[in-house]
């Protein structure tokens, strides 16, 4: 064990692509982890294959590094709205937070959030203005935002009198004053790591102590749990008492904030025993003997370890810690089974009973999702943070060879106490070029967000709405055609408000196949002057399956494997070459927001499919008679 005195624990947050991951490259690179002559590949904290395709981080990860004596434990933390919850519980293991504003964008949406959640808890960050020397960039106006931002969050003098470091992660240098320091090294970052950031609280000779934070699953082990020592120390195979709490139920929609509760109780008492403890060197996960005050460990042996247990020794009582929160899921989808004709093709056409044991072991770990039984007895309800959320368990599932469909998502509603109809609802900020604002405001309004600020900055225009999450649902792909991509788009979810009314969904309908076969060039050449198909020629299509968006808000019912009738009259013209325009490749991510209610997105190990959720025709009408009866 080292001296708790030599310790700093410490995480970094910042909104999405800020640049946590790369920070943390450089500080590797800066302490030497790796040999000289080592091969390490960029962002090696995205280990995850979806992390590096993506360029996100998904699941907050800790690695330790060690500088003139010090022990520094660094807590990677996503940036994305939906995975905010792995924030929240991580802040409870550190004594202060990097914050990274980006010195062009500055503070986002994100950073709000992650910035609440770490003043509410009295911590004192240390702001990093990064990317300093990109073209374009302001890092003091950047830090005068930020500025402004601590200000607006309510923090206190001693939280507002925050240490500040401008630099490059990619490149590898920070100091504290950008226009006289040499643009080299990181030792001004280390300095003040070790000098701001407080020494973890809690006496070695006292009582063990510590809460779970986050879970992980080992093989042949079982689940793993998280967490800081916060007093005492614990060695392997001592017994251990495994305290669990929990929430009250209580008015929470009515806060402006709907994570936050204030009564909470004791469920229950168990006592155990620890098969197994590790720590982290650099980025490697070590088994050790012994743990003690300051340490972020991971545990193993309680069977039924759950976030914010508190695990302490057997003789301290009155020890239990508040529950740590666990966010609410606002999105829901219906994970179905793959009835198509081309199921079992490409991958393992799945039975419910497959499909619910893979649910079931993303639970382990995944705190954030909940699963549910249907009525249809096809599938399972399964909700989540937002779309993204949900679309990173697809691809996995994808990725494991699974076949399977799943319905457009649905927002969660509640009802307060009134009998009103709640609905999420979330900030959304987006920066355009200014010729672009008008049309974006227009569609944002006809989605029912309502403007709250406006800020130019030049050639780019700052909007901030407050929109239901419903009216963010598709909405994604049609802003970066109205801003040819040059748009930037960040939303959080901040609370629950009456149910607004109804909002303009999909404006255009779909192409329909009436057939099965493949598709042919002469019947896709005259298709593509009604829309945007979605296949090329040759690709096998079948009844119900959709094959383009109509140009038109109506279905288009379409023969896209019809060939051109063989004549022996030869005539002018017959042989002129057929010019087809690219087809629109839809990904998993676009086909879940492009799919109307009555739609399925197909998810194979080898293809993306959008299909009628009744792939028959006249099954269609009857059900829609049925419905509208």
């Amino acid at each position: 064990m080292v001296a708790i005195d030599s310790i700093r624990n410490m995480a970094i947050i910042a909104h999405i692509d800020h640049g946590k991951t790369t920070l943390i490259d450089s500080i590797f690179r800066a302490t030497r982890v790796f040999r000289d002559h080592a091969k390490v590949a960029e962002r090696v904290m995205d280990n995850d294959e979806l992390e590096r395709e993506r360029g996100i981080t998904i699941r907050a990860k800790h690695c330790t590094v060690e500088w003139n004596g010090y022990r520094i434990n660094i807590i990677d933390t996503p940036g994305h709205a939906d995975f905010s919850g792995e924030v929240e519980r991580i802040l409870s293991m550190v004594d202060s937070v990097l914050l990274l504003v980006d010195a062009n964008e500055g503070p986002m949406p994100q950073t709000r959030y992650v910035l609440m959640r770490a003043l509410r808890l009295g911590l004192r960050p240390i702001v990093i203005v990064n990317k300093a020397d990109r073209p374009n960039a302001d890092p003091h106006g950047a830090l005068d935002k930020t500025f402004d931002l601590f200000v607006e969050l309510g923090a206190t003098d001693e939280q507002c009198d925050f240490p500040t470091l401008y630099g490059s992660g990619l490149n590898g240098w920070f100091v504290r004053d950008l226009e006289r320091d040499a643009h080299e090294g990181m030792d001004a970052l280390f300095e003040t790591i070790v000098e701001k950031v407080p020494e973890p609280g809690g006496s070695i000779d006292a009582p063990f102590l510590m809460q779970i934070s986050t879970l992980g699953w080992r093989d042949h082990i079982g689940r793993t749990g998280t967490g800081r020592v916060l007093q005492g120390r614990l060695r392997k195979g001592e017994a251990i008492t495994r305290t669990t709490t929990r929430w009250k139920e209580a008015e929470w929609l009515h806060a402006h904030d709907a994570t936050q509760r204030d009564e909470w109780e004791v469920t229950g008492v168990e006592a155990e025993r620890t098969k197994y403890l590790w720590v982290t060197h650099g980025l490697e996960s070590v088994e050790c003997d012994e743990v003690g005050a300051g340490d972020i460990v991971t545990i193993a042996g309680p069977k039924m370890l759950t976030i914010g247990d508190t695990i302490s020794a057997p003789d301290l009582e009155d020890c239990a810690l508040p529950p740590l929160e666990i966010e609410e899921p606002t999105v829901s989808m219906s994970f179905l089974i793959n009835n198509g004709p081309f199921a079992g093709q490409d991958g393992t056409a799945v039975t419910l009973r497959q499909i619910k044991e893979r649910l079931e072991r993303e639970l382990r770990t995944n705190v954030a999702l909940r699963v549910e039984s249907t009525d249809r007895g096809d599938g399972m309800k399964v909700s989540g943070r937002g779309e993204l959320h949900l679309a990173i368990l697809i691809e996995e599932m994808r990725r494991e060879g699974m076949e399977l469909c799943v319905s457009p998502p649905e927002i969660i509603t509640h009802r307060d106490g009134k009998g009103r109809l709640l609905e999420p609802f979330e900030e959304l900020t987006i920066d355009v070029p200014l010729e672009f604002q008008g049309t974006v405001i227009h569609k944002v309004a006809q989605r029912k967000g309502q403007l709250l600020k406006v800020e130019n900055n030049g050639a780019t225009v700052r909007l901030q709405f407050n929109i239901a999450t419903r009216g963010l649902i598709g909405y994604r792909n049609e802003f970066l055609t109205d801003t040819r991509g040059l748009g930037i788009m960040a939303s959080r979810f901040t609370v629950y408000e009456p149910w607004c009314g109804e909002v303009a969904g999909r404006g255009r309908g779909a192409m329909i196949s009436m057939d099965e076969g493949e598709a042919t060039s002469y019947s896709l050449e005259n298709l593509q002057q009604r829309g945007v198909l979605f296949i090329s020629p040759m690709q096998r299509i079948y009844e119900g399956m959709i094959v383009g968006e109509n140009a038109r808000p109506v279905d288009l019912p379409c023969v896209p494997s019809k060939r051109k009738a063989l004549t022996n009259h030869r005539a002018a013209g017959k042989d002129h070459t057929i010019g087809l325009d690219v087809p629109r490749i839809l990904t998993l991510d676009t086909a879940i927001e492009w799919i109307a209610a009555d739609e399925l997105v197909e998810v194979t190990p080898k293809n993306i499919r959008v299909r009628k959720a009744i792939l028959n025709a006249v099954e269609r009408k009857r059900a829609r008679s049925k419905s509208s009866a």
